[in-house]
């Protein structure tokens, strides 16, 4: 653990590296989706009414300021979310992953699990953004934790590349 290090560069590359993470988070949820259980995809999409948790959060804040979103508008400000997201917990790594014990973080590993498990898990529902986790079958939660697990992974190969290998 080095302490000379400078803390805005640690997130601005952990925020490019979340941008990657998350765009290959992307891919590999999507390859899960469109290979599961036609059941399963049915009670997960009945779950979340045809909405996104995302788009559930971009519709919330419209409302919080007086303002409504049309369908269009919804799932493009619950992508921009979703991004912006992924680059703030990229940006979090970024910052922790010089200064905690590379074996806590298990090569992103242990991030990308704690990362589904605040977000997925537990903000999500918080939030009133999805139903509680027993609404959604068990190939929802073990999808968001590869993705999650996948998140980790990247952001921690792609910080190697850019600052080096710890």
């Amino acid at each position: 653990m080095r302490d000379d290090r400078n803390v805005l560069r640690d997130a601005l590359d952990g925020a490019l590296a979340g941008l990657l993470a998350t765009w290959l988070m992307g891919k590999a949820t999507t390859v899960l989706y469109d290979r599961e259980n036609p059941s399963a995809r049915a009670r997960e999409d009945a779950a979340r009414a045809g909405k996104t948790s995302y788009g559930v959060a971009a519709e919330k804040l419209a409302r919080a300021v007086g303002a409504s979103l049309s369908d269009e508008q919804r799932q493009a400000y619950g992508k921009a979310i979703h991004w912006a997201l992924g680059m703030a917990a990229g940006a979090a790594y970024g910052v922790l992953r010089p200064r905690v014990p590379n074996r806590m973080l298990a090569r992103g590993l242990a991030f990308g699990t704690l990362f589904w498990l605040l977000a997925d898990e537990g903000a999500t529902v918080a939030l009133g953004l999805t139903p509680g986790p027993r609404a959604f079958p068990w190939q929802t939660h073990a999808r968001g934790l590869v993705g999650h697990t996948v998140f980790g992974t990247v952001a921690d190969t792609t910080l190697d590349v850019l600052q080096g290998a710890a």
